[in-house]
């Protein structure tokens, strides 16, 4: 069956019954199975349905900002069009909330959120201030770059932190995505499929990057974002601890263009390891009862045996074939 329970003209595919389960004379058949919830692109089987429900996930979102930010010709083509300085909440609020739609929505819901993307992306340009050249912000090559820092960080972060994955588990997350690159214009061929892939894309792309100014800026204000004069003590206390470490979990060459040092991995590791097990220390209905609730919603919708837990995924070597698209 297809993740959306869905053949190709929408309507709903069965085993050799009716999509409906009726007979000939439209009463129902007896003994029809009703067919089952909508799984969305992923499914719980898959790695990404339990990775996703870690709360390291917004560290990992913020490192991707900043590995985002190296790419001159991706993080112009943000700058020229938003004014992320005065909106860095909403950018965040946006990107977790395309994030859990695609994670936990339904089919419908991801494929939506996609094709919004794609069109507002199809409007954006950006120029280059040195040679003048106009160009779409929908090049593969910058989508591309957005997706392997978004994929790279949330699997670098998670699994840095203590949640036990396995090396075929992490080559099935990077897999997975490749229905995350579709959903933004990418031909899915063109992503990464396994870490190794994911890793030489990142030792060619190396060369390209560069600290510039738009990158500085990206740097000054996720260090200390515009916020209302009375949370201002909790920026200086609580945020620019969790960019601090976001920073520190970088590639080495990340910091050596930003110019800034970071502890060696070994305390960087420790320190992840920590903001975890504080994170997780939270539980999950507390955690989860946080707008817009997506992952509330798919276990309403799926059932409560699939609730994600990151903790499960050290009791298999592989995920097992099961509903969503990614899994198969």
């Amino acid at each position: 069956m297809s993740a959306a329970g869905m053949d190709g003209t929408g309507t709903a595919e069965t085993d050799g019954t009716s999509a409906a389960g009726v007979d000939g004379m439209g009463t129902a058949a007896a003994g029809a199975v009703r067919p089952r919830p909508d799984p969305g692109l992923f499914g719980p089987d898959s790695v990404t349905w339990q990775l996703h429900s870690d709360p390291m996930m917004w560290i990992a979102g913020i490192r991707a900002l900043y590995l985002q930010a190296l790419h001159p010709r991706a993080v112009r083509g943000v700058l020229q069009n938003s004014d992320v300085r005065q909106d860095t909440w909403g950018r965040l609020r946006r990107t977790a909330g395309f994030v859990g739609t695609t994670s936990y929505g339904t089919t419908e819901a991801a494929e939506r959120a996609g094709a919004r993307v794609r069109r507002i992306h199809r409007r954006l340009t950006a120029t280059d201030p040195a040679t003048g050249e106009r160009y779409g912000v929908d090049e593969p090559a910058l989508l591309l770059w957005v997706h392997c820092a978004e994929i790279d960080s949330y699997l670098h972060v998670v699994r840095r932190s203590g949640v036990p994955l396995t090396d075929a588990q992490a080559d099935a997350y990077v897999a997975e995505h490749r229905e995350s690159a579709r959903l933004v214009g990418l031909d899915p061929t063109a992503a990464p499929a396994s870490t190794e892939e994911l890793a030489a894309y990142f030792a060619r792309v190396r060369p390209e990057l560069a600290c510039g100014p738009e990158a500085r800026d990206i740097d000054a204000f996720l260090s200390r974002p515009p916020v209302h004069r009375a949370l201002v003590p909790a920026r200086e206390a609580l945020w620019r601890r969790v960019a601090s470490l976001a920073y520190q979990a970088l590639p080495p060459y990340a910091h050596e263009l930003y110019g800034r040092p970071a502890p060696g991995p070994e305390t960087v590791t420790r320190r992840l390891l920590t903001a975890g097990n504080l994170l997780r220390c939270v539980p999950d209905r507390v955690r989860w009862q946080l707008p817009p609730k997506h992952i509330l919603r798919a276990t309403a919708r799926l059932g409560p045996g699939t609730r994600p837990d990151p903790y499960t995924l050290h009791r298999t070597a592989a995920i097992l074939d099961g509903p969503g698209r990614a899994a198969r």
